[in-house]
């Protein structure tokens, strides 16, 4: 028999499948204190929090018979993630409980900020009958951009179709086939911010996403725009949009989130007239409650019953023979993924990796979820991890393929991942471990090299000729990036070549066009490899 503490309120409908199972028995004890916990989390096998359980090491040490830590709910800051890897413990979440409802507040408000509805309501109740000022406009026939076509995003885009408007969709993983069977058009994020009468943002925040939309894309959008953020703070750049709709460019703006939550009293956008905010409610409904209860509630349940799961956000156990020949593998393998995405310009729909030598002989599924996740996290940030990266890859209709050979190519162990995007791109890049020099990448597309993964590096497409190396030498000297190594690949004298440079800081994109634009010199992209 199986015990479970929920230690957080949480509604009885939410945990019925646990209440009901045969095999386990549900203890309901909320507000306890730490020590409270620390003297009674011996004797269950799972816990079951939300936010106001502050899953401490200490209470996940004395949590001997601990085997799951469910959190009814997406964030898991309140669990000590690591400590629980350490003891064994699998940790998960519900991701997907609250799509529809973060879904239905996004149009909420965006039909709030078309119709003025906030501001007519406040002026009416005031005592004021104006029927002048609140001229709105009509959803039907205009453009939407959504940018971020996950769950969310897929959600709001179905809706916007039922109301007449057409869609722009932008997102990183979104191919023209998945765009096709969701009836919308594939655009590019300039097309969206130039295009679009009203943008809905549905991407997560990382550093390729903060600020995306800020005053470069502010001047060249439609004049009388409108834009909805539900996703996360940051990703809209808060004081040029006070800016644009002050200039007159965009028409009003409504958000859930904000870049530092709660906001400060004297925000702009908490007394500006034609901004609408909310205190973060996308999740807050009793059906959102109690569907990621439900959620997580089921994946307790397997993993008790040692059936699959999903939705971990921790390592799950991995046999100790199988993780001592993968581990020094893993940071190898994220950061390849993550090389060849960075080579990447199209919408991937495959990813392919070959395992040759001794990994060949091993299950090499929990390294795979390494590349993958590296693959990911450029455009996903931390909400990717090494259990979710398969899941998330799968919900992109993007295709893992893992093949394994013999043969290395002269090398003990070799990593070759190979990316596949629209139209017709395709991306490589190979690694291994050698001895006495550590983590090599060893090949990029066709090209035979030797570099380390590691800093800020440009990689340039170029045709072999006399000169080349002195030019970019130049250029980057008058533009204080020092050269830390370099590495030419070739395969004929003359012909197409790549050269690899590490330097000691990022690159400015001026430099980088600049660094295209010389003679004889096809692409140049950083990649930053932390």
């Amino acid at each position: 028999m199986f015990k479970v503490l929920v230690s957080d309120p949480i509604s009885d409908l939410g945990i019925q499948q646990l209440m009901d199972a045969s095999d386990v028995t549900v203890d309901k004890k909320t507000g306890l204190s730490e020590d409270e916990l620390i003297a009674i989390i011996g004797e269950y096998d799972g816990l079951l929090v939300r936010s106001q359980t502050t899953v401490t090491e200490k209470i996940i040490a004395a949590g001997t018979n601990l085997k799951v830590i469910g959190r009814a709910g997406v964030g898991v800051d309140n669990i000590k993630l690591e400590a629980a890897t350490q003891h064994g413990i699998v940790v998960i979440n519900a991701p997907d409980g609250n799509t529809i409802t973060t879904c239905e507040h996004a149009f909420a408000m965006m039909m709030a900020l078309a119709r003025h509805i906030p501001q007519a309501y406040a002026k009416t109740i005031s005592g004021v009958w104006d029927r002048k000022t609140f001229l709105g406009v009509e959803l039907r026939g205009k453009t939407l951009g959504v940018l971020g076509m996950g769950r969310i995003g897929s959600e709001v885009a179905k809706r916007a179709k039922a109301f007449g408007m057409n869609i722009l969709a932008f997102d990183p993983f979104l191919t023209a086939d998945r765009a096709e069977k969701l009836e919308v058009k594939l655009a590019s994020v300039d097309d969206i911010v130039r295009g679009a009468d009203f943008i809905t943002v549905h991407t997560p925040l990382t550093p390729e996403t903060r600020h995306m939309i800020s005053r470069p894309q502010f001047e060249v959008m439609k004049k009388g725009m409108r834009i909805v953020n539900c996703a996360r703070g940051g990703v809209i750049d808060e004081m040029a949009l006070v800016e644009a709709i002050d200039s007159g460019i965009v028409a009003g703006a409504a958000f859930d989130v904000f870049e530092k939550e709660p906001p400060q009293a004297d925000h702009p956008f908490l007394s500006h007239p034609k901004i609408i905010v909310t205190p973060h409610l996308g999740a807050s409904t009793v059906e959102a409650q109690e569907n990621v209860a439900i959620d997580v509630s089921e994946q307790v349940l397997h993993i008790l019953r040692n059936e699959p799961f999903i939705n971990a956000v921790n390592i799950p156990p991995v046999a100790p023979s199988v993780m001592n020949k993968l581990q020094p593998y893993f940071t190898l393998g994220e950061k390849l993924g993550s090389f060849a995405t960075q080579l990447t310009g199209g919408a991937i729909r495959e990813i392919h990796v070959e395992y040759a030598g001794d990994l060949s002989d091993v299950d090499t599924q929990p390294l795979t979820r390494y590349i993958v996740k590296g693959v990911f996290t450029r455009h996903f940030g931390s909400d990717v991890n090494i259990v979710n990266s398969m899941h998330l890859a799968k919900t992109r209709d993007v295709n893992v393929v893992v093949t394994k050979a013999s043969k290395t190519k002269g090398f003990t162990n070799l990593i070759t991942v190979t990316l596949k995007a629209e139209p017709d791109e395709e991306r490589l890049v190979a690694g291994t471990l050698l001895q006495g020099y550590g983590e090599r990448i060893v090949q990029v597309n066709k090209f035979p090299v030797d570099i380390a993964p590691e800093g800020h590096q440009i990689v340039i497409s170029h045709n072999d000729k006399p000169g080349i190396i002195g030019l970019v030498g130049t250029l980057l000297g008058q533009n204080d990036v020092n050269i830390a190594s370099m590495q030419v690949g070739r395969k004929i004298v003359g012909g197409a070549a790549i050269m690899l440079l590490t330097v000691d800081k990022a690159v400015p994109q001026q430099v980088l066009v600049k660094l295209a634009g010389l003679p004889e010199i096809n692409t140049a992209e950083e990649i930053v490899l932390v």
